[in-house]
């Protein structure tokens, strides 16, 4: 809003500029051009919500709220799938829905300052804690997700193992330690962990993450392989190209990385699968089993 004024802009100027679609509001007093807002991605939407959720509390709230499970894996730029742009807090206290508004959803519980640390100017639950209070709520496959990535950036699995153990009968503390037993800092993406998951799912064996390759173009890493059979898989799907590199590199290297690896009479070469063939080819191979029976 001061920028807004600055610019000679008054509240009825604001409220045209609104009413035609030039801006967009995030949050009382907080405003973005309707141009750059539909060329963000899903990712920085989010946390440009929660920014504005700062900067509009910075004169009404005394302080006492931490940024904690999803808007702080958000700040803390952990993958996330398919969760909603709740703001989430923590309080000693819980308020009113009214005192918080519609979109800001408050937890109370027990926190310390070992639980706390300051991103920019936002006071958000550490890395772990914010890993341990996203799995106690999330579904298993989102759950999962984060926590890869979570102990992909330094999260201790000593420190997160610890607070499961301090929540035993907890909601949800099943979907925690699920997601802890099966989680792998390898997996560079949400599309990848989603992927393992599926494997798991489908009672595959489990490949080996991240393998390494020579091929005619010098060395390409494989998500995933089964060395002894020569299979590689790789995640193919929306989320890998689109939220968390950029497009055109990312096509580029898939488009590369295909012709690279086509058989060329090298033992080192690998038959590609998508993993978006999983499901089609555990259908054929129970369809065959049930013809042969």
């Amino acid at each position: 809003m001061p920028q807004l004024h600055e610019k000679g802009l008054n509240s009825r100027a604001i409220r045209r500029l609104l009413n035609n679609g030039s801006l967009v509001r995030l949050r009382y007093g907080c405003y973005v051009r309707a141009d750059v807002w539909a060329k963000q991605s899903a990712t920085v939407r989010s946390l440009q919500l929660i920014h504005a959720h700062a900067y509009g509390t910075m004169t009404t709230s005394t302080g006492g709220y931490v940024y904690s499970h999803t808007s702080a894996a958000r700040l803390h730029r952990l993958f996330l799938w398919n969760v909603d742009d709740l703001i989430q807090v923590l309080l000693r206290v819980k308020p009113s829905k009214e005192r918080l508004g519609k979109d800001v959803q408050g937890h109370t519980g027990p926190f310390t300052d070992a639980d706390v640390m300051t991103l920019g100017k936002v006071r958000v639950t550490t890395l772990e804690r914010t890993a341990v209070d996203c799995a106690l709520m999330l579904e298993y496959g989102q759950a999962l997700v984060l926590m890869d990535h979570a102990l992909r950036l330094g999260a201790q699995p000593g420190v997160v193992h610890m607070m499961a153990d301090a929540l035993a009968g907890r909601p949800g503390i099943r979907n925690l330690r699920s997601a802890l037993l099966k989680a792998d800092p390898r997996s560079e993406s949400a599309g990848e962990t989603l992927t393992r998951e599926r494997l798991s799912r489908l009672k595959l064996p489990m490949p080996e993450p991240q393998v390494e390759v020579q091929t005619r173009l010098g060395r390409h890493r494989l998500d995933f392989a089964w060395k002894e059979q020569k299979v590689a898989l790789e995640f193919d799907g929306k989320v890998k190209y689109f939220d968390y590199r950029p497009t055109a590199e990312v096509l580029f290297e898939e488009r590369r990385s295909a012709g690279t690896l086509k058989p060329s009479g090298s033992p080192a070469l690998f038959q590609r699968l998508w993993s978006g063939q999983l499901q089609v080819r555990r259908r054929q191979e129970r369809h065959s089993s049930a013809r042969a029976s």
